[in-house]
């Protein structure tokens, strides 16, 4: 179970609170979370098709969107799945079940999508199922998240592996995420689901 324990900031009359976004417990502090281990079905997938796997792709080969390569985006759904190849004829090898995840995308074949995710996992996906809101996961121990992008700024928030914020800005080796309601700096290195020098406003 998270606990919780004061911090007083420093030069100020305030007292906050660190709060342990837990990717086991979701309800603390509205956090949007989800277990590792639970962020894609283990076993192979039945082949149902989605609304969106519907969309074959257009006749007459390769369309590309113009877009950098590799790029981010993350799920739209709560439940994506990820194809061995570029249509409906290929096999579902995975299902995603956290919308928001952050993904790489590596190619594209007209409507698809070839994406990797934080753990190596390599697949396609329809277009429809992607966002372009920019979203990263915890990665490693536990995040802290400051007031000021510098470690001798004050915690606000502790943010354990699995922990999925959305991306408000990356500059440097600072990137400022929010998660559950909570805003803060983190250090680039413990989040997955940005370029290593990518600039984010």
């Amino acid at each position: 179970m998270a606990s919780v324990r004061p911090v007083i900031l420093t030069g100020s009359l305030l007292l906050a609170v660190v709060v342990f976004l837990t990717a086991a417990k979701p309800s603390v502090a509205g956090a949007q979370a989800f277990p590792p281990d639970r962020a894609v079905s283990g076993t192979v997938a039945p082949q149902v098709l989605s609304a969106a796997d519907t969309k074959t792709a257009r006749p007459g080969g390769v369309r590309r969107t113009g877009l950098p390569l590799p790029r981010f985006a993350s799920l739209r759904a709560s439940k994506v799945n990820l194809r061995a190849g570029p249509g409906v004829r290929y096999p579902v090898e995975w299902v995603y079940q956290r919308r928001g995840l952050p993904v790489m995308i590596t190619a594209e074949f007209d409507a698809w999508r070839r994406i990797r995710d934080w753990r190596g996992t390599v697949g396609w996906v329809h277009r429809a199922m992607l966002t372009g809101k920019r979203t990263v996961i915890a990665i490693g121990g536990d995040v802290v998240l400051r007031r000021a992008p510098s470690k001798a700024s004050p915690a606000v928030a502790r943010a354990q592996a699995g922990v999925i914020g959305r991306v408000l800005a990356c500059d440097g080796a600072w990137c400022r995420i929010q998660a559950g309601g909570i805003k803060g700096w983190g250090q680039r290195r413990q989040f997955w689901g940005t370029l290593p020098k990518e600039t984010i406003e």
